[in-house]
């Protein structure tokens, strides 16, 4: 498989962002926090034993522990640093270090977007799983930054004739279904909630990006260093287009979530086809007569 994303690099800037961190800059991961925590909440059993998978930061465990539903919780990340001296495994990102059905609840947020291979990933988290344990993964799905992408790409082309890709491409929720059931889960959910952010302008955005240890660490990267009048201009066009009435800028970042189930003979079957005792043809010409 060809990389598209710089793994190192993806780790370098990761490992910057938490050398110096910016106060706020953490609100993607709060947010994905507190869903995970509503997400959690609806699911109505205990779990024994849980990973918390390259999640960065405390923000995951710190729901799970919270909950008052799991016993016993690991956490996994790419880099020591990370654990910043916590207790944890360091294990390198894409892959899962558990026994096969080891655990009963695989937790991963925001960083699946930075995995080349997420297929494989996937069939390594449902390997792990004990028969009806559950995965809960969110990432940064498509439709993230595309207003920074599309202002990017018109500078540089005005600019130089052409473009080169600065922003990593990013996994659509239909996408994002169809891996689930690829890698063997049963029930498998994905939905996508959108959080729209705003700046002054473009740099306030890039400075966020920035402190989250999330600039461009695409393998085909131009490099090319950005120059002052390239950014400014892509500034112009991203007010031209995506300002509101007052002039600040919208930034979206749709946010994929995927829930699935290790198979288990205890699990809801769908009906086979042809068993259903009242026909779809038969709802649907008597609406509230069955």
């Amino acid at each position: 498989m060809q990389p598209i994303i710089d793994i190192p690099l993806w780790l370098a800037h990761k490992r910057r962002a938490l050398a110096d961190p910016v106060s706020g800059a953490d609100f993607l991961m709060r947010r994905a926090a507190e869903d995970l925590a509503e997400r959690l909440g609806a699911v109505e059993r205990e779990f024994n034993r849980a990973a918390v998978l390259f999640c960065q930061t405390p923000a995951a465990t710190g729901v799970l522990a919270a909950s008052g539903k799991v016993t016993d919780m690991v956490r996994v990340e790419a880099d020591a640093a990370f654990l910043k001296g916590e207790a944890g495994l360091v294990s390198p990102l894409e892959t899962v270090p558990f026994e096969p059905e080891s655990l009963d609840l695989v937790v991963s947020l925001l960083s699946l977007q930075a995995m080349n291979d997420i297929p494989g990933m996937l069939v390594q988290v449902r390997r792990a799983l004990k028969p009806d344990g559950l995965f809960l993964g969110a990432f940064a799905g498509a439709g993230s930054l595309s207003e920074l992408r599309e202002s990017l790409l018109a500078a540089e082309t005005e600019l130089y004739g052409g473009a080169s890709p600065r922003v990593i491409p990013f996994t659509d929720v239909r996408d994002a279904g169809a891996l689930l059931q690829r890698a063997g889960f049963a029930l498998p959910v994905a939905d996508v909630e959108t959080v729209t952010v705003r700046y002054d302008s473009l740099f306030g955005l890039m400075a966020d990006l920035r402190a989250m240890g999330e600039t461009s660490a695409l393998v085909d990267r131009s490099r090319r260093p950005g120059t002052r009048r390239l950014f400014g201009r892509a500034a112009e066009i991203y007010a031209e287009r995506f300002s509101d009435a007052d002039g600040r800028v919208r930034a979206s970042f749709p946010i994929v979530w995927m829930s699935g189930w290790a198979p288990d003979a205890s699990q809801q079957k769908p009906l086979k086809p042809g068993s259903a005792k009242i026909s779809l043809k038969t709802i649907l010409e008597n609406p509230g007569g069955h």
